[in-house]
């Protein structure tokens, strides 16, 4: 069996919303079931598919547990930076995007969040692609998109 990073007891935190796909009794297909930055506890540890690590998280305070990948947890003792926007969130910059003084992304343009990047330092940045490129975009450089904008391509 591959390596686990948590073991069982271990306090980790959920780095994105946690819904349901559909396996969570009683509950609704996309309900939120755990939001992002909560802590929780491993309560076991297992596999899916061969390649995946899959942890049974006890969040108390919601009383739930909920199976999570390990790349959506992270230590509890961890630095936390909260974040506005999560991957596949549909987004546009509030301002024009150069590189190299040529601009690349105008305002307006719709961009969808793939990755978030928690830098204690720096604040959030988010690797968001855009029509034909993605690019590293710190959060105060970015607006949410209303969902009757044009897909991203």
């Amino acid at each position: 069996m591959m390596n686990a990073r948590f073991a069982l007891g271990a306090s980790v935190r959920v780095v994105r919303n946690v819904r349901d796909d559909g396996t969570y009794p009683g509950a609704q297909r996309g309900e939120l079931l755990v939001r992002r930055g909560s802590i929780g506890y491993v309560r076991d540890v297992g596999s899916f598919l061969q390649d995946q690590i899959i942890y049974s998280v006890d969040f108390p305070v919601v009383g739930r547990i909920v199976g999570c990948r390990e790349q959506e947890l992270i230590d509890a003792r961890d630095p936390w930076v909260e974040s506005r926007f999560e991957a596949r969130d549909r987004v546009t910059p509030n301002r024009t995007l150069a590189i190299g003084g040529q601009v690349v992304v105008e305002p307006g343009q719709p961009g969808e969040v793939l990755y978030v990047l928690r830098d204690p330092t720096r604040g959030p940045l988010y690797h968001v692609r855009f029509p034909g490129r993605t690019l590293q975009v710190p959060e105060h450089a970015l607006t949410a998109l209303s969902d009757a904008a044009e897909p991203v391509s």
